[in-house]
């Protein structure tokens, strides 16, 4: 009797395969609730950082033309790609990447400057889907 009272207290400390079980059905539950909470968190904050990037490209464009002055400005910004405009302004942003494509949050996301006017205009902010995002 003594080496099954031993056994007993043995198994007493350790914990069953029930409760095991019930612990993983709990976490998988709240796993189940929260995450499409994630996902639409890193949603949100990449459409706030594409806003916020399109507004510092907005205030880019209007100290380069500030700087170069209207004439000269609207000269060479005449005829050029987003890609070639983004260059134009990077001297006027405080931390630019190395192209418009990584400046942006994601691929989902482009920026179009308007060619007639990009000193009165702010620049067009897409989304995915081919979204018009306002900000």
């Amino acid at each position: 009797m003594s080496t099954l009272s031993n056994n007993r207290d043995r198994l007493g400390q350790a914990f069953s395969l029930i409760e095991l079980l019930v612990v993983i059905t709990v976490l998988g539950i709240i796993l189940f609730f929260a995450f499409p909470n994630i996902i639409q968190v890193k949603s949100d904050s990449e459409k706030d950082l594409a806003k916020a990037r399109a507004e510092t490209l907005n205030l880019a464009a209007a100290a380069y033309f500030q700087a170069v002055g209207p004439n000269a400005a609207a000269t060479n910004w005449a005829n050029k790609s987003p890609e070639q405009r983004y260059q134009l302004v990077t001297p006027y942003i405080a931390f630019p990447s190395a192209s418009l494509s990584n400046f942006l949050p994601s691929s989902d996301y482009s920026v179009t400057f308007d060619a007639s006017a990009p000193h009165r205009v702010k620049a067009t902010l897409m989304g995915p889907g081919s979204t018009n995002i306002p900000y």
